[in-house]
């Protein structure tokens, strides 16, 4: 019988061993983000269990008519990223037990979508989003914004909307965090390129707390118009949790697929998908007659295709993942003190961060994002 595995590494047959995102960055845990609302703006979003009760209101900003929403009228692929982004900033992990909760898991959220009807995301819509939220956010009380999203080309010019509107919220008390990128260029966008904003580059811890292990992420980088370099910290990109999106395919390949990696020896499990889960899992008869090894490794491809952790996560990697971990950091800062100024924010991000060594400073800023450091200073400020 062979051992399935998750393809994170340091993954052990029987139990799950991905790092939760507290503990693999040394954030304090008597600090959440209690009191702090965090607006995510995003390609759109599902109300996750890990969330209940803690979101303010869902935005649908896809069109220039803008309708706040109570509950989500609709969900379909586009859902599940800002549903990542926000559950890894916020979510309380009462789906994993407490286990995989954010570091965030006492703030309140506004939920932003922005995806167009024809299922892009251009400046034009982003801009919408922020537009909507420069006009609400004392409404809502909103002081981090998180957006995991970029825009089209390259701009150095200081009167672009992007960088306007991100300029008037941070002017406004309003702390900006912006993905960097995953190309690994030395090339910003709006919003990104935002010098008022907090550029968030990644790095890849392994799934490990041995800092010798950790390498940069393959993020992008530059210079904002004023000549400020981008990004200015790291945070953790790589082998993190994140909630399956409920309702998917992927969801109903996982409640068949998570049993195997529940125990070192999956008889059971196996005999039950192969009995009862096969249609799920889009597996034909032809499949099923082929021989043992073939058929445990195309059982195999498939968990490692939907980087499955168990039957409610999969790790996701991105400057995105990167920038909600931010947010949630410094929905923390501002738990100690709320008094701190998006520009005092920002220098002791960069002042506690830890470099990353043999890196070029133009590609990680400070360095590597410390909760814990910038926490405690956010206390003597």
């Amino acid at each position: 019988m062979p051992i399935f595995t998750s393809n994170y590494p340091h993954f052990q047959p029987g139990t799950a061993t991905l790092l939760p995102t507290p503990e693999r960055t040394g954030a304090l845990p008597e600090y959440t983000g209690r009191g702090v609302v965090i607006a995510f703006i995003d390609s759109g979003f599902y109300v996750h269990p890990d969330l209940e009760g803690r979101v303010l209101v869902h935005v649908n900003a896809s069109t220039r008519h803008v309708v706040e929403e109570k509950t989500i009228a609709s969900t379909n692929d586009f859902s599940w990223h800002g549903q990542m982004t926000s559950v890894i900033a916020a979510g309380d992990g009462r789906m994993s037990e407490g286990k995989y909760r954010g570091i965030a898991s006492g703030a309140q959220v506004v939920l932003i979508k922005i995806t167009s009807p024809q299922g892009q995301i251009k400046e034009a819509d982003i801009l919408r989003g922020l537009r909507w939220l420069n006009d609400m956010y004392r409404r809502f009380d909103v002081h981090v914004v998180n957006i995991s999203v970029g825009g089209d080309f390259v701009s150095n010019d200081p009167d672009h909307p992007l960088h306007l509107a991100i300029s008037t919220l941070v002017a406004n008390g309003v702390t900006v965090l912006v993905a960097a990128g995953n190309k690994g260029t030395h090339s910003l966008v709006p919003p990104a390129s935002a010098p008022h904003a907090i550029t968030v580059g990644g790095y890849n811890d392994h799934n490990s707390l041995d800092r010798t292990l950790w390498t940069p992420y393959h993020n992008n980088y530059g210079n904002a118009y004023d000549g400020s370099a981008k990004p200015e910290i790291l945070a953790a990109a790589n082998w993190i949790a994140s909630p399956i999106l409920p309702g998917s395919a992927m969801e109903r390949e996982a409640r068949w697929l998570a049993p195997l990696l529940a125990e070192e020896k999956p008889n059971g499990a196996l005999k039950n998908l192969l009995k009862n889960g096969f249609t799920d899992l889009g597996f034909t008869k032809d499949q099923l007659s082929k021989s043992a090894a073939r058929l445990y490794k195309t059982i195999q491809q498939r968990i490692d295709k939907h980087k499955l952790v168990d039957a409610y996560h999969q790790h996701v990697d991105g400057t995105s993942v990167s920038t909600a971990v931010a947010s949630a950091v410094v929905a923390q800062m501002l738990e100690a003190n709320p008094r701190l100024t998006p520009a005092q924010i920002k220098t002791i991000l960069r002042d506690t961060a830890q470099p990353l060594a043999d890196v070029p400073s133009e590609k990680q800023g400070g360095g590597v994002i410390d909760p814990a450091a910038a926490v405690k200073m956010a206390l003597k400020t």
